[in-house]
C-alpha cells in the first residue's frame, strides 16, 4: 500500500500532536488542523486520504464539518469523540462517518481503524471477485466500481464510501438477503458485535437516497428478521 496522508482534526493540540507521533511512527504522513473551518481549507489543497475527525470544536464542530465534506468526497472519516452514548455514534455514523472511536484510545485500536479503512478505500475493498471495471445494473440502479459513480434513472447520486460498498454488494447479489451482521462483517471487514443500528442507519439513508418513496421501497427490501436485499427486477 502506498504511503497514505492522514488529516488529524482537533482543537485538543497536545492530543493532535500524540496522534500525529502516532501516525508518523507507523509510517504514515500526517497534517494537523485544528478546527472545522481550517480541516476545509487543508482538505482543498492537500491531497487526504483519510480524516480523524474531532467531534467538539471551535468555529465549526466535526460533525457540521463532515456534512461539508459529504457534499463532495467519499474520503474515509472516522470520529474522534469523548461522547460514548448510542445516540451520538448512531447520529456519526448516519452523517457519514466510516467508524467512531471514542476518547481515550489505545495508539494499537486507533492504527489497526486507521488501517483498516485505508484497506478498503485505497483498494476499492475485496468484497467480491468481479473486476472492479464491472458494471451493476439493477433496474434503474447504476452503479460503476471502477469510478464509484452511481445513478438512479440517470441521474448522479452521491453516496459515502460504506453507502456505496453496501449497494455494490447487494447489487453484485441481487435477492440474495444479508443479514446486518454479515453485512457488516463484509464492508467494515471486522467482526461484527451489536451492529444492527449501524447496518441500520446507513440501509436508511440510501433508501432516501435512491427511492421515490423510502417508506415502500422499490429496490432495498427489508426481509423481517433476517436481514436486506436488493429486489431483483
Amino acid at each position: 500500500m502506498e504511503t497514505a496522508r492522514i488529516l488529524v482534526v482537533d482543537d485538543d493540540r497536545e492530543i493532535a500532536r500524540a496522534i500525529e507521533k502516532y501516525l508518523t511512527l507507523e509510517g504514515f504522513d500526517v497534517i494537523r488542523a485544528h478546527d472545522g473551518l481550517e480541516a476545509l481549507d487543508r482538505l482543498s489543497t492537500d491531497d487526504i486520504q483519510l480524516i480523524l475527525l474531532d467531534v467538539m470544536m471551535p468555529r465549526l464542530d466535526g460533525l457540521s464539518t463532515m456534512m461539508k465534506i459529504r457534499e463532495k468526497n467519499n474520503i474515509p472519516i472516522i470520529i474522534l469523540s469523548a461522547k460514548t452514548e448510542e445516540t451520538d455514534k448512531v447520529l456519526g455514523l448516519g452523517m457519514g462517518a466510516d467508524d467512531y472511536v471514542t476518547k481515550p484510545f489505545s495508539a494499537q485500536e486507533l492504527i489497526a481503524r486507521v488501517r483498516s479503512q485505508l484497506r478498503r478505500y485505497m483498494t476499492l475493498g475485496d468484497m467480491t471477485n468481479q473486476s472492479k471495471d464491472q458494471i451493476l445494473v439493477v433496474g434503474g440502479l447504476r452503479l460503476e466500481p471502477d469510478t464509484m459513480n452511481f445513478s438512479v434513472d440517470g441521474e448522479a447520486v452521491k453516496l459515502t464510501a460504506k453507502e456505496f460498498k453496501i449497494l455494490e454488494l447487494l447489487m453484485t447479489n441481487p435477492g440474495m438477503v444479508f443479514s446486518a451482521e454479515k453485512i457488516y462483517e463484509r464492508v467494515w471487514n471486522e467482526t461484527p458485535y451489536s451492529v444492527e443500528n449501524t447496518v441500520m442507519v446507513h440501509i436508511r439513508r440510501i433508501r432516501e437516497k435512491i427511492e421515490i418513496n423510502p417508506k415502500e421501497p422499490k429496490y432495498l427490501k427489508v426481509v423481517w428478521g433476517i436481514g436486506y436485499k436488493i429486489e431483483k427486477l
